[in-house]
């Protein structure tokens, strides 16, 4: 305890020294109450009824400070850094359900295309009461994502409350690896096909751009349906590589931050070869995100006609900042717009066409309505509408051009310097921006975290 006081007492003194007499009065009113935060934590260390684990209850003082921002800045433990890398690797094992908590009640999200949740026939706002008959009220997210996710073969017992359901019905499911293909294919008749992505992982711009010359090679393609229903998204640049692909010109979308560094505005490669053939895109309220990204693009170039129901509406970006001892956190540190400048947060595409689902999709026509979205998550950033830039922010703005390869993307996570260009500020020329891989700025992702999970 005395050691722990100690250490914080020089931090504190430290930061308070003479040395930064300069500060703005907000940093200095920011440490004095990182001293009351210290203050606080002696006198629980001594005079707590129980002997108190400092490491616990600092880890908890910072949860509670992220989850005061929005709902998607998280601390993660080691732990929840494993499983993230499990799911950017591309597959786990559990029931395939993305899950959040709504109004104190575990709550499903979507389910994944072809896993048991899916085939069991779970849908967007069932409520998940009891897990193997343990009550979920009193679970954290991350405790039911845990309850939910085995060994492959193990079965799992979920108690679904569904809307005009008198009681809850029980559902047994067999965990299963949940490879997460996201890239599949079809050929709906000659010359048109459907492409279904169903999130933006490490492969998934090779997989479409493979998929395509498939297609190609069975004739001459007439019309595509690119299916991004209940993508929740994923990896800022494979959603933007795949925008891209159906893109030759003009702005993909821009993110906009406090720091300089998020300051970014991708563009379409001049030299691509995105056809003449019609394109349908179909949306629903599971579709966030990246996926957003690729609609709205597709959206105000007019490369598409937008179908289904209003999109989720997650229009921020996440940046995983690292700790010393393994843990980290995920912070939101920036917005996105479409190319017309307008923020979709809160709000999400809304479709040229709107078609809501309908029996034909095997799923309940009224699901749709009962659907979980960005505006329905506490503390949700509001919408900032049409947000045009300063002459300050447009100077400090970097310009990345989406690399059209071979498609061998090897990025983990999105690094905005690993295929972006910088001006030159000296001859007007473009220059290869500097690859930052180890700043936070090359762990970003706009997949829905803390509020949302996968099981």
């Amino acid at each position: 305890m005395k050691r722990t006081a100690l250490l914080l007492a020089l931090l504190f003194s430290c930061l308070l020294s003479p040395a930064r007499a300069e500060e703005s009065k907000q940093e200095r009113d920011t440490y004095r109450e990182l001293e009351t935060f210290a203050n606080v934590l002696t006198l629980i260390q001594q005079y707590y009824v129980d002997e108190v684990d400092s490491t616990k209850a600092i880890g908890g003082a910072i949860t509670g400070m992220l989850g005061s921002l929005d709902p998607h800045s998280a601390y993660m433990t080691p732990e929840d850094f494993k499983e993230l890398e499990e799911e950017t690797a591309g597959s786990f094992t559990g029931i395939g359900i993305e899950i959040t908590i709504r109004d104190g009640v575990l709550t499903a999200v979507a389910p994944i295309e072809d896993t048991p949740a899916d085939r069991q026939g779970i849908l967007s706002g069932d409520q998940i009461l009891r897990i193997d008959g343990e009550m979920t009220k009193s679970m954290t997210l991350m405790e039911a994502v845990k309850k939910l996710r085995g060994e492959p073969g193990s079965p799992v017992t979920i108690s679904i409350q569904r809307e005009g359901w008198p009681d809850a019905r029980d559902f047994n499911l067999v965990r299963e690896a949940i490879p997460l293909h996201s890239v599949k294919f079809s050929e709906l008749e000659p010359g048109y096909a459907s492409v279904r992505v169903s999130n933006f992982q490490a492969s998934t711009t090779r997989d479409v751009r493979d998929a395509l010359k498939e297609l190609r090679a069975k004739g001459t393609l007439q019309g595509l349906v690119l299916d991004l229903r209940n993508n929740p998204g994923g990896l800022l640049d494979q959603a933007v590589k795949v925008a891209d692909i159906f893109l030759d010109k003009g702005v993909i979308v821009s993110t906009r931050g406090r720091d300089n560094q998020e300051q970014m505005l991708f563009e379409a490669h001049p030299d691509g070869t995105p056809g003449t053939y019609p394109m349908v895109v179909l949306v629903n309220g599971g579709s966030a995100s990246g996926s957003e990204i690729v609609a709205g693009a597709l959206q105000d170039h007019k490369r598409a006609i937008i179908l289904g129901t209003t999109t989720f509406g997650k229009g921020s970006v996440q940046t995983i900042l690292p700790l010393p001892d393994g843990a980290g956190i995920r912070l939101t540190t920036a917005k996105y717009y479409t190319p017309s400048g307008d923020s979709i947060q809160a709000t999400g595409i809304k479709p040229d066409m709107v078609v809501p689902l309908t029996a034909v999709d095997g799923k309940d026509g009224t699901a749709e309505a009962k659907a979980v979205r960005e505006k329905d998550l506490p503390r949700h950033l509001p919408n900032d509408g049409a947000e045009p830039q300063t002459p300050e922010q447009k100077k400090e703005t970097t310009v990345a051009t989406p690399d059209k390869g071979n498609g061998a993307e090897t990025d983990r996570e999105t690094d905005k310097d690993a295929t972006g260009t910088a001006p030159d500020e000296a001859t007007g020329t473009e220059k290869p921006a500097e690859k930052t891989p180890d700043t936070p700025q090359a762990d970003r992702r706009l997949e829905q975290d803390n509020q949302l999970r996968t099981a």
